[in-house]
């Protein structure tokens, strides 16, 4: 029977050529789809690291006209007592510009031995940042006032930066980058970047005298229900302080949704995309099938009288329609198998080997789906009309 179907196949093997093209093109972009979406739902997934409710970034410019260290740090420990006397402060931090769902990044390279991380996120911030956030202690300690005492620098590393670095192995009283940084803790993870983006590594850093210039913002976590009226309150609370500085106010809530929906714009349109092919395909693979059947009448009318079955008739148009979806998804997987074998992109395997899957599915039961009516059809094709019309 195979045999039979791969005869009528290369029969029509221009007119099955394009057909195969369309699929192959098809599961390609399928797999892209699919491959952002495990992506996205599996980084969804993680917990978050951190908590964003009730807390809000206040940015500003030009806040005192020194560059002095000394100065800054009469300055900021003003402001900080400035907010902290509001009743609705909860607590403050003061960090560098690259703050939770915000579009800036710094990063710098880690190393250990003979490992080496680049692309680490780096952090400058204050001992109160975890507080703030309620981050996650995983290992040892956060930034105290003991820190002012030691001769190399210390520093908190995420998990990914641990794992990168030090495996399963301990990480706490290690040295980084030839013994000029030294771990004091590791936090959980954090979805700075919204939740959709892998966390990444990330490094922080204690601010003190020397960069304390690079502190451009200011996480504050206020009293559930803080409202308008005490926004307000904070802006002119601020304004009184930092004489001639621009400030600005925002929610950490509504820079969450701002940047997941910059996030899912890749997304939408790969979808559209995907959405016109497979309307395309589906068209095409239907046409075909349609053109088929009354070019065909005749062989299905004789196959009929010699005592084939309606369903005998419709297996074979969708039998037909597997094996040319079976041909494109081998060409298409030999492809798509690339991807985690290669490492592009630096996404998990099994990211990979999952959006395949789910693309051949697709394709499989699109095909199937496309050749139920006109297979219907041919089913129904009555010998005598169809011998007598050929």
């Amino acid at each position: 029977m195979f045999k039979h179907l791969f005869k009528l196949i290369w029969n029509k093997k221009k007119q099955n050529f394009l057909l195969m093209s369309e699929m192959l093109v098809s599961f390609m972009v399928i797999f892209a789809v699919f491959t952002m979406l495990v992506f996205y739902y599996q980084n969804y997934r993680k917990l978050r690291g951190f908590e964003y409710e009730n807390v809000w970034a206040v940015s500003y410019n030009n806040p005192s006209q020194s560059n002095r260290a000394d100065s800054l740090t009469l300055f900021y420990d003003l402001v900080r007592q400035g907010l902290i006397a509001l009743p609705e402060v909860k607590e403050i931090s003061f960090s560098t510009n690259n703050i939770p769902f915000s579009i800036n990044t710094m990063q710098v390279g880690a190393g250990y031995n003979n490992k080496q991380v680049t692309g680490v996120n780096y952090f400058v911030v204050q001992d109160s940042y975890k507080d703030v956030l309620n981050m996650t202690m995983l290992e040892g300690r956060w930034f105290g006032k003991q820190d002012v005492f030691f001769k190399t620098t210390p520093v908190v590393i995420n998990e990914s930066l641990k794992e990168s670095l030090f495996g399963n192995t301990r990480a706490v009283g290690k040295l980084l980058d030839d013994g000029t940084k030294h771990v004091i803790g590791v936090v959980a993870d954090t979805k700075f970047k919204g939740d959709y983006v892998t966390p990444g590594t990330a490094i922080f850093y204690r601010a003190d005298s020397t960069s304390i210039s690079q502190l451009g913002h200011i996480l504050v976590r206020v009293i559930p229900g803080a409202d308008a009226a005490f926004e307000a309150r904070l802006y002119k609370t601020m304004a009184g302080i930092m004489k001639n500085a621009n400030i600005e106010i925002e929610h950490l809530t509504n820079k969450r949704k701002d940047i997941n929906n910059f996030a899912l714009i890749p997304m939408i349109i790969l979808l559209i995309v995907a959405c016109f092919l497979v309307i395309n395909v589906a068209l095409g693979l239907f046409g075909v099938l349609w053109y088929n059947i009354n070019k065909r009448r005749g062989e299905i009318g004789l196959r009929r009288a010699v005592g084939a079955s309606g369903k005998a008739v419709w297996g074979q148009l969708v039998a037909e329609s597997l094996i040319l979806a079976t041909l494109s998804l081998l060409i298409g997987s030999f492809f798509a198998i690339q991807f985690p074998l290669l490492n592009v992109f630096d996404l998990p395997a099994s990211v990979y080997v999952i959006a395949q899957i789910l693309a051949i599915l697709f394709i499989y039961l699109l095909v199937l789906f496309c050749s139920l009516y006109p297979g219907k059809q041919a089913a129904a094709v009555y010998p005598a009309v169809a011998l007598h019309e050929d």
